[in-house]
């Protein structure tokens, strides 16, 4: 496919996106005035939270980074036919690796390298009972992320923990912590490190043969066998670097997101960006350069929603109104993914 039709076949998934975000804005605004609150005053505030400010925009890029990372992992599975909602779990061992690797080895390439390694090796049971036990991955994931939560609860508190501080783990070290981007903010070179994982995940999927083959396996796995690609091998591979992208977010949230530099009690600051990556995935389209996009949008909802509750919002209602706009931003990329599903399997 040339450069210019490439770039065609993105707008019209483009224009559904942003349609779909001013009707669910719209919706939102709806249901604010039915409840009794000034809608205009409220988006003010969510866009002023989000982008009113260098610092305030720095905060969304923040808060984007894991979700563009774990989004990935979820956007490789269903480009190869999968539902992999496991990236929860490799989010919590690539946090706990970057932890416990830095203490000994204190520089940043090695929390990251950790947080890669274990986030593939905790995806690879998981991806063994689909291939080779035919376990559904939506089963076997969402089961591996409860083992997940527990396993590095007890290392957060029993193994890692902080004498200093009970409600952490051990902090990463001075000399492992990414440099932030912008002063006051949390944005560290995290966000960069997203990016460039984005745009490496793409060259991936589109540009060489083992992207090929899982995109393949995932539009007909028959289709792609009698081509002479294995199905099997693709699976494992679309498992192993969702497993590694969802890792690294693990990773870098611990080391570049201050004051703490730690995973708090409870997984508290780890939690969720697994579960959120799904309807960063669908909203992106299941792109990895869609997800990007997508992310921003999330970590605009997420870093404006404080300022929004100012405005006389309660904080369940920001939610309500957080959740309609994901909503309907994700259900075109979710209809578009079952019709493809739907096909293949017709085939």
């Amino acid at each position: 496919m040339s450069l210019k039709n490439e770039l065609r076949s993105y707008l019209k998934p483009l224009g559904e996106s942003v349609l779909a975000i001013l009707i669910g804005a719209f919706i939102g605004a709806v249901v604010l005035w039915l409840s009794g609150y000034d809608a205009i005053a409220a988006y003010k505030a969510l866009i002023q939270g989000s982008f009113g400010s260098l610092g305030n925009f720095a905060e969304t890029l923040s808060k984007s980074t894991p979700l563009i990372l774990t989004a990935i992992t979820f956007a490789i599975g269903a480009r190869t036919g999968l539902f992999n909602i496991g990236a929860e779990g490799a989010v919590y061992f690539g946090a706990i690796a970057a932890v416990a690797v830095t203490q000994n080895l204190r520089n940043p390439v090695s929390g990251i390298l950790a947080g890669l390694l274990v986030g593939a090796l905790w995806m690879l049971p998981a991806a063994v009972l689909k291939v080779y036990r035919g376990v559904h991955e939506v089963i076997s994931t969402i089961m591996f992320n409860w083992i997940a939560f527990y396993l590095a609860s007890w290392l957060a508190l029993e193994v890692y923990e902080n004498p200093m501080n009970p409600n952490s783990t051990l902090p990463i070290p001075p000399g492992a912590r990414l440099p932030l981007l912008v002063k006051n903010s949390t944005l560290s070179l995290g966000f960069v490190i997203a990016l460039f994982t984005a745009v490496v995940v793409y060259i991936l999927m589109w540009h060489t043969k083992l992207g090929y083959e899982l995109r393949t396996s995932g539009l007909n796995s028959k289709a792609a066998e009698y081509g002479g690609i294995n199905p099997k091998v693709a699976m494992l591979w679309s498992f192993v670097i969702g497993g590694m992208t969802a890792g690294l977010a693990g990773a870098l949230q611990v080391m570049g997101v201050p004051p703490s530099y730690s995973i708090s009690q409870g997984l508290a600051n780890v939690y969720g960006y697994g579960f959120d990556g799904i309807g960063v995935s669908l909203v992106g389209r299941n792109h990895p350069l869609g997800v990007i996009f997508a992310g921003i949008l999330f970590g605009a909802l997420n870093a404006g929603a404080t300022q929004m509750q100012q405005t006389g919002v309660p904080l369940e209602m920001v939610k309500v109104i957080e959740g309609i706009i994901i909503v309907a931003v994700a259900v075109p990329g979710l209809l578009d993914m079952f019709l493809k599903l739907f096909r293949r399997d017709r085939a």
